[in-house]
């Protein structure tokens, strides 16, 4: 019972919380998680990031506070912050290791205690909303990552893909992943979905078009939209810069805002 009492006190505060899953990696699942969030930010909203990707914890460098520590107080864990309002703030085992090319070579039962000590003992205080950013697949941390989130009922899981039909194929898989463990599919985001062209504004598909709205629409789940390759993006994230404030002339920029007002639309409270 103490314990219980302690996740609700630490997740009492988040109003909102959303996963961002993938069928396969590389696809861009923490971009969009990150860039989520700065949209998020944007518009006002406290965002805070978990990232349970124990193997690739990649969320910590695109915010560039990899050097940062994690502090304790009387509540659990105090999560990094990545500016002076505290507006999103982070947890991830990237803050936790001693050095930054360390390999986390744990079985399952280790990393699922991590889960949950995650869900549990991070201090978040006053949040809109909570992105849990997830490892790519359809494995015990997912597993654990939902049970040990139910009981604060997860409004749903926002799925990355790419155009390709490979990648499609695995968030067929993510979908009934979903379905089996009674997560809401709030939508689904074709990530690299065409190159465009910074001289000539010429859309080129390198990794075809359309397999994400296609596959949307074939499981009668929201598309949330499609976001290009951009360099300004692949050099923000290198960088640890701020995307959304810098580049709002960038293709990739509308798409990106386009996905967060739509999350904002269904949490509004018209919505619900």
């Amino acid at each position: 019972m103490e314990e219980a009492a302690g996740e609700r006190s630490n997740l009492a505060g988040v109003r909102h919380i959303l996963l961002v899953l993938s069928g396969k990696g590389g696809v861009g699942k923490s971009t969009i998680a990150t860039e989520l969030a700065l949209s998020l930010r944007h518009s006002g909203r406290k965002v805070g990031i978990l990232d349970v990707d124990l193997c690739g914890p990649s969320i910590p460098r695109m915010f560039k506070v990899q050097d940062n520590d994690v502090h304790q107080c009387d509540s659990g864990w105090v999560p990094v912050f990545v500016d002076q309002d505290k507006s999103i703030s982070l947890m991830s085992i990237g803050f936790l290791l001693e050095k930054p090319d360390d390999a986390v070579v744990w079985r399952g039962p280790k990393k699922n205690a991590l889960i949950k000590q995650f869900v549990a003992d991070v201090a978040w205080g006053d949040l809109d909303f909570l992105i849990v950013d997830t490892p790519p697949g359809t494995s015990d941390e997912h597993i654990s990552t939902v049970e040990a989130l139910r009981p604060y009922k997860p409004l749903g899981a926002i799925l990355v893909t790419t155009p390709q039909a490979v990648s499609v194929g695995d968030v067929r898989r993510e979908l009934t992943f979903c379905k089996k463990m009674g997560l809401r599919v709030l939508g689904i985001v074709e990530n690299m979905s065409g190159f465009v062209c910074p001289h000539c504004s010429e859309c080129t598909n390198i990794f075809s078009k359309g397999g994400g709205e296609e596959l949307a629409k074939h499981a009668g789940v929201p598309f949330l939209g499609s976001v290009p390759l951009d360099p300004q993006l692949s050099q923000s994230l290198e960088e640890g810069r701020d995307f959304i404030q810098e580049f709002p002339k960038s293709s990739a920029f509308p798409a990106l805002a386009h996905i967060a007002q739509q999350i904002l639309d269904g949490t509004s409270p018209r919505s619900s």
